[in-house]
């Protein structure tokens, strides 16, 4: 995994972090989600980093 992939990865699951937060905090169920969503799409690609690098 390269560390600018680790960066991207990091910053989208913060992102989704602070999208639920701001969707708890108003309210928002649509926002909570997305932020939900971000979240699951940067483990995914954390996930399949480590796995290329399992095999390098």
């Amino acid at each position: 995994m390269g560390f600018d992939d680790k960066i991207k990865n990091t910053a989208e699951d913060l992102g989704g972090k602070a999208k639920e937060a701001a969707g708890k905090v108003s309210g928002n169920e649509r926002l909570e989600a997305e932020g939900q969503t971000d979240q699951a799409k940067a483990d995914l690609k954390k996930a399949g980093e480590n796995v290329k690098d399992a095999f390098k």
